[in-house]
């Protein structure tokens, strides 16, 4: 979670982090570290009244489905001076399978899996909390994110695996967004998210998983994946993989380049892996 305290015409970052081990990294990259915990709400009390906006990325917990962790931030936030934006960031997976069609934000939510449900509850829980305490709180629903200059951040190790995708007939669509775009959605929304909003954040890429991973591969110059029925898949692949290709959306961004004025520095995935002089 980061929080931003604003300082005449500078703007201060703070980052909770539950690891003492990273205290040093956050003061070298000039945030200031707060020590705190999501799972334990009796380290998170001096939240309270220390912000005045709020960039909230941490996950739910791996089971159950409802987030506890949001609902105890928010309420270590409302104790004393709410802040005056909270930007929560969630995943287009609240919409579920949509069997390609176009999604806006005004899609009735249909998650699927206990993660995805996990989001339906913690985006329930701050909109409300933002009614009852006048903070404008916007959601951000993200897909697959990728960061070139990140280990692992790109298809790339899995292309060098040689793990296969769905054939043709059975491939599904994805949706993207480069890291640095995200980033330039999450400065936005705290400066300029309407009221209990919600924005779908990703790129223009219009492109099905497989198509996807040929394209990664002719850029970094390695074989195209095998491709396979979705029978064989269900016999090869890890259940999370199987999970994203069970889902098929294209997701609409209108809104949050009309509203946030986003314009994106990366608008195609074309563009965006091969960002970095070694294409991660």
């Amino acid at each position: 979670m980061r929080v931003v305290r604003a300082m005449g015409a500078r703007v201060q970052w703070m980052a909770l982090t539950s690891s003492p081990d990273r205290v040093p990294a956050l003061r070298q990259a000039g945030v200031r570290p707060l020590l705190g915990n999501l799972d334990r709400p009796v380290t998170l009390h001096r939240l309270a009244g220390l912000a005045d906006r709020v960039l909230y990325l941490a996950p739910p917990p791996p089971e159950g489905w409802a987030d506890p962790r949001i609902l105890q931030a928010t309420q270590a936030l409302r104790r004393r001076n709410p802040p005056r934006a909270l930007v929560y960031g969630s995943t287009t997976g609240v919409y579920g399978d949509c069997q390609g069609q176009w999604v806006t934000e005004e899609r009735l939510l249909a998650p699927q899996t206990p993660r995805a449900q996990r989001r339906v509850h913690a985006e329930a829980v701050v909109r409300t909390w933002g009614k009852a305490t006048g903070t404008p709180v916007s959601v951000l629903r993200i897909p697959g994110i990728y960061a070139p200059d990140r280990v692992g951040g790109t298809p790339k190790t899995r292309l060098q695996k040689g793990t296969p995708v769905l054939q043709a007939d059975d491939d599904v669509y994805t949706n993207h967004i480069h890291a640095e775009d995200l980033a330039a959605a999450c400065w936005r929304a705290l400066w300029k998210g309407a009221p209990q909003r919600v924005y779908n954040v990703c790129d223009d890429t219009r492109l099905k998983m497989g198509d996807y991973f040929d394209l990664a591969a002719d850029l970094y110059g390695l074989p195209r994946p095998p491709r396979v029925p979705r029978g064989t898949a269900v016999e090869q692949l890890p259940v999370m993989l199987l999970t994203f290709m069970s889902e098929s959306r294209r997701i609409n961004n209108n809104r949050m380049k009309a509203e946030l004025g986003l314009k994106l520095r990366y608008p195609d995935v074309a563009t965006g892996l091969v960002s970095s002089p070694d294409g991660a």
